[in-house]
């Protein structure tokens, strides 16, 4: 069995709420208040801050020139990609950059971040990978069955960006590097170590999952 089957079977139960959950159904069908997708911009763009530096801590872990390669082009993917979708969501929201650096991570933002460095410190090079593939692998998921149920969605005047974002060939195609890494990281691991994969993966599923509760339901 492929480590990423392993992970995804581990964490089947918490995906599936994934895509029932309120906020995703309302980027799904357009419905969702603009408050909520407000705060969730706010919210992600804390996040992603923190989220590079666990790219960062893997480019210090690496033990060979592509892993290290691998990780730093996604901390630029991050900077220069992903949060432009979230900057242009900034300017049609009317969020300035003093309102961001004024802007506290809420508590399951600053729990979630705090734990993913964590284990990125304490592991090694699959261990990072894992802790960033429940988000990265998890926003593709999302973002391809928006598309699936609601084709419209991706043009949809003011949501369509971010699942065209999420749901694109380029987004999925960065994700293949991440996965096909992990795999030949964890060609040699051991049930131990396959085990503790699955408890980093597990529970940054379950962060993933308050963080949508958090952005529903505006929470500090």
């Amino acid at each position: 069995m492929k480590t990423i089957d392993r992970l995804l079977s581990a964490s089947q139960p918490v995906w599936e709420t994934y895509f029932r959950h309120p906020f995703v159904q309302g980027l799904q069908d357009g419905s969702l208040e603009q408050e909520k997708f407000r705060h969730y911009i706010l919210q992600d763009y804390l996040y992603l801050m923190e989220y590079a530096k666990v790219f960062a801590i893997g480019v210090t872990k690496a033990r060979s020139l592509p892993v290290m390669q691998l990780f730093s082009s996604y901390i630029q993917a991050i900077v220069h990609s992903e949060m432009t979708t979230h900057t242009g969501y900034m300017e049609r929201l009317n969020i300035d950059w003093e309102e961001l650096a004024q802007t506290p991570a809420a508590l399951s933002n600053r729990s979630y971040t705090a734990y993913m460095i964590q284990a990125a410190y304490e592991g090694g090079e699959a261990e990072v990978l894992t802790a960033i593939l429940s988000c990265a692998y998890s926003y593709e998921a999302i973002g391809r069955a928006i598309v699936q149920k609601n084709p419209n969605a991706a043009v949809h005047p003011f949501y369509g960006d971010w699942v065209q974002y999420y749901s694109g060939e380029k987004y999925h195609q960065d994700n293949m590097r991440l996965l096909k890494m992990l795999e030949d990281l964890t060609k040699d691991y051991t049930e131990q170590q396959l085990c503790r994969l699955e408890d980093i993966f597990v529970t940054c599923s379950r962060y993933e999952a308050e963080f949508w509760n958090m952005a529903w339901e505006l929470g500090k």
